[in-house]
């Protein structure tokens, strides 16, 4: 598979989760549209780091440190989607209309 076709993947798999961030209204489904945008863009940097780059560590360690910050995303944004279930007994996005308790 040649960087082309790597690329058009990883495009394709953005596409998905904007399209997931965008037209959802659970909590839990725009979260996973996020990881699904932070998957593709680490794709989109080994593709790039296999056929472009000329020192293999950058792309990987950039890719490392997407991992870790979807890991910490993926902590904060579920501790929030608990507290905001225990408030208000649901997680729809369109229902939370202000921030305050």
């Amino acid at each position: 598979m040649t960087v082309h076709g790597w690329v058009f993947f990883s495009l394709m798999l953005f596409a998905l989760g904007l399209y997931a961030v965008l037209s959802r209204r659970n909590l839990i489904a725009i979260l996973i549209g996020i990881e699904l945008m932070l998957n593709a863009a680490s794709i989109n940097f080994i593709a790039f780091n296999r056929f472009v780059a000329d020192d293999a560590a950058i792309g990987r360690i950039i890719v490392l440190f997407i991992i870790g910050l979807a890991a910490a995303e993926v902590a904060i944004a579920l501790s929030i989607v608990l507290n905001v279930y225990r408030q208000r007994h649901e997680i729809d996005a369109e229902a939370l209309d202000e921030l305050k308790g």
